[in-house]
């Protein structure tokens, strides 16, 4: 075997060691527990948020193994990223040397947006990059040998890409661009494989469309709603552009934007095509929307690595930087597993939602009514809280997934949990819902004080 082999699977190893060990650590946050939670049940055609295929790798999971506990729903995600570093070499294998390939792999592990979150969270990042890394790999083979089998992959992946998160249809315009603006590339415009390629991509995706079409296309209105306009925020771009550099790492996102530009005259203009849209578009929507996300953009810039790969192989001082990051990345993680089993006396919890609130769930055990969440975020805690064999209600006209699934019987009573919350607030809020609002008892989880109310004679849903 190859040293530079062995090194690749020892970073595999080692990283996997690593997330293993923060799957264990860390509580499970608010979209991962709103997944969980609102997942449960039978697997459907797709979901509110996002399409499918996260969703359904965290129910099989909870399935399989009989419970929610994070380090189990998070199992899938953890082998999947391992999967996409070994994919991240070989597409950087493709356009340079095996050096190259291996300062990839770390540099993709070592970014915080890829290797902690998409790395091990429940989230539908991890099946999106793995998936699009695989697509950009049968790209650059069906783009050289023309042979049908990397064609059929290429449909293959981009379809499950868009399976995972609707963004990835930028990188497939990506595709697109490089073909059009690539004089040598744009034969296949008029051969069937480009064509063949996208139907398949269509069909993977088809689950989606028919649960949008059964449901008002309600998943698809909410994501592109997202983007409508508001207001002009002129300074938007920027404030994007630093949150994303603060998600990847202020020097990996410089070494990233460093070699995108000059790749467009490179052997690499594919690479920096298909990064291109999901980049550039973000900055632009925030020019009059406050609603973009900094990762977002993180499959824009997932197709730069390999470029940055080839660009650290030959740098002296890049064995130190890697360790330092690497270092930092385990202190920060480390403290933080420290500190959310640790109470802070403090007026608001800064980790709250990165808590599990086990400590509601012997406060709603003397009890049968139905459990509620006054947000569909509180909801999801709520729920793993107090467990799966329990159903939660989200009681806020924005229930997201929470709106598809059963709500209690008009007439009944409800058990209303809210952190921070007032009998006051909770009746005003609540005086077209119910019969009346009365406070039952108060719970302390860490610093925050929670308030369970019954809320009695259901008269109307909010939604």
């Amino acid at each position: 075997m190859r040293p530079d082999h062995r090194h690749l699977l020892l970073l595999i190893a080692i990283a996997t060691l690593a997330r293993l060990v923060l799957g264990w650590g860390l509580h499970l946050g608010i979209d991962e527990s709103y997944m969980v939670v609102a997942g449960r049940g039978p697997l459907e055609w797709s979901y509110f948020d996002h399409p499918p295929l996260s969703w359904w790798m965290s129910r099989i999971s909870a399935t399989l193994t009989g419970s929610e506990a994070s380090l189990l729903v998070r199992l899938p995600f953890i082998a999947l990223f391992a999967l996409s570093t070994w994919l991240m070499a070989r597409l950087a294998l493709l356009f340079g040397d095996y050096k190259a390939a291996f300062w990839a792999a770390l540099a993709f592990n070592l970014s915080p947006v890829f290797g902690v979150s998409s790395g091990g969270w429940v989230l539908p990042d991890g099946p999106l990059d793995a998936t699009l890394l695989g697509a950009a790999i049968c790209t650059v083979h069906a783009l050289r040998s023309g042979a049908w089998r990397w064609w059929i992959g290429t449909g293959l992946c981009f379809g499950l890409a868009m399976l995972a998160k609707y963004t990835a249809a930028l990188s497939g315009f990506g595709l697109v661009l490089y073909l059009l603006t690539t004089p040598n590339q744009r034969r296949w415009f008029v051969r069937p494989q480009l064509y063949v390629a996208g139907l398949i991509a269509c069909a993977v995706f088809t689950p989606v469309l028919i649960w949008n079409a059964q449901n008002g296309f309600a998943s698809l209105a909410f994501q592109s709603g997202r983007a409508a306009a508001a207001s002009l925020h002129p300074f938007g771009p920027l404030i994007v552009l630093a949150g994303e550099a603060a998600f990847l790492l202020p020097w990996i996102w410089a070494g990233l934007i460093r070699v995108w530009l000059p790749a467009f005259r490179t052997d690499g203009r594919l690479l920096a095509f298909l990064a291109a849209p999901p980049i550039v578009l973000f900055c632009v929507v925030a020019l009059w929307s406050r609603q973009v996300l900094f990762h977002w953009a993180a499959p824009g810039y997932l197709m730069l690595y390999p470029l940055l790969g080839i660009w650290l192989a030959p740098k002296i001082w890049a064995p130190r930087a890697g360790w330092a990051t690497a270092g930092l990345l385990g202190v920060v993680a480390m403290v933080v597993m420290v500190l959310i089993r640790l109470p802070l006396d403090l007026p608001k919890d800064p980790l709250l939602q990165a808590r599990d609130w086990t400590e509601l769930r012997d406060a709603v055990a003397d009890s049968t009514l139905p459990v509620v969440g006054t947000s569909w975020a509180d909801t999801g805690k709520l729920g793993i809280a107090i467990g799966p064999g329990r159903a939660v209600y989200c009681l806020s006209p924005d229930e997201r997934e929470f709106h598809f699934r059963a709500h209690p019987a008009l007439g009944s009573d409800v058990l209303i949990i809210a952190p921070r919350a007032t009998l006051a607030q909770m009746q005003a809020r609540y005086a077209g819902n119910f019969a009346s609002v009365s406070e039952l008892r108060r719970v302390r989880v860490s610093a925050t004080e929670f308030t369970i109310f019954v809320g009695h004679g259901l008269t109307r849903w909010p939604s």
